[in-house]
């Protein structure tokens, strides 16, 4: 098969990271557990649990508290694979592979599991330092988890109005309703700019040339970007906007959201309990 250029490469990245943003937001729309749930207590909820995986210092607990996660996901008719490709791709191997250098006796001295020699230097993986690997991986990967199932089962403009619930600064939510809304707009204009110059020019063969493109579409698109922000800030405040975010069907509570809240603050609050329990 014939080698894709870096520009094409990109490209159809950027593609399919809006594909999966799109399709993530059918999730939100879906009848699901989480998403019958009033956005505030979701919040709510699992910030209670994101404190639980704070204060947890056993990886058994956070293992449990992942599985909770995980159930949650399926409850919320999330595809298992789905939601584990978007939970264990970049921070989680990440931080993964920040906690490798604590496997071994030169920072984490303890009881020798395996040895090896690495260029004459003879290095040793210990029990405490697999331990330690594990635990912070486990409490990276529950926190991304919980994040982002958050993230999957409400709509974006719902969690705007919550933050602005929360006391979050007015300038903070709208840059990011702003960012979210019109990232797939630049995203569709580069693809058309491209695919212009590929029907005029044909495929890109020199890195040189290659670079002047990406140049020139950088300088073009920051210019139009410029003027579509004027003129969309213009276009909003003729309409009334204020800077709030508004949605169509106001926030409403029932007896099951307030069982949901109760029940995430009681599960946390009892992993906590096993955790800080006398004796432990």
């Amino acid at each position: 098969m014939k080698r894709r250029d870096f520009i094409e490469h990109s490209l159809i990245g950027a593609f399919s990271f809006v594909s999966e943003s799109v399709f993530a937001e059918e999730y939100a729309l879906k009848r699901g557990f989480l998403q019958a749930r009033d956005a505030r207590f979701k919040v709510l909820s699992v910030c209670s649990l994101l404190l639980a995986v704070l204060f947890i210092r056993e990886i058994y607990l956070l293992i449990v508290l992942y599985a909770f996660c995980l159930a949650l996901a399926a409850c919320s008719s999330i595809r298992l694979g789905f939601f584990l490709k978007r939970t264990w791709v970049f921070i989680p191997l990440f931080s993964l592979f920040i906690a490798l250098p604590a496997l071994f006796s030169v920072f984490t001295p303890g009881e020798p599991v395996a040895s090896f020699r690495v260029l004459g230097i003879m290095l040793h993986i210990t029990r405490q330092g697999i331990a330690s690997a594990g635990f912070f991986f486990m409490r990276v990967l529950t926190s991304v988890s919980l994040c982002i199932l958050l993230v999957l089962t409400t709509r974006h403009f719902e969690l705007l109005r919550v933050l602005r619930v929360f006391g979050v600064p007015q300038v903070f939510v709208m840059t990011l309703g702003m960012c979210y809304r019109y990232i797939y707009l630049f995203i569709e204009i580069v693809q058309n700019t491209y695919l212009a110059i590929k029907s005029r020019v044909g495929s890109i063969s020199s890195v040189k040339k290659g670079q002047r493109v990406v140049a020139w579409n950088i300088a073009g698109l920051w210019k139009r970007s410029y003027h579509l922000n004027e003129d969309v800030y213009k276009a909003m405040l003729s309409r009334g906007y204020s800077g709030e975010a508004r949605v169509l069907d106001d926030f409403r509570s029932g007896y099951k959201d307030w069982f949901w809240l109760i029940s995430a603050v009681t599960f946390s609050c009892a992993i906590c309990y096993l955790q800080y329990r006398p004796g432990a």
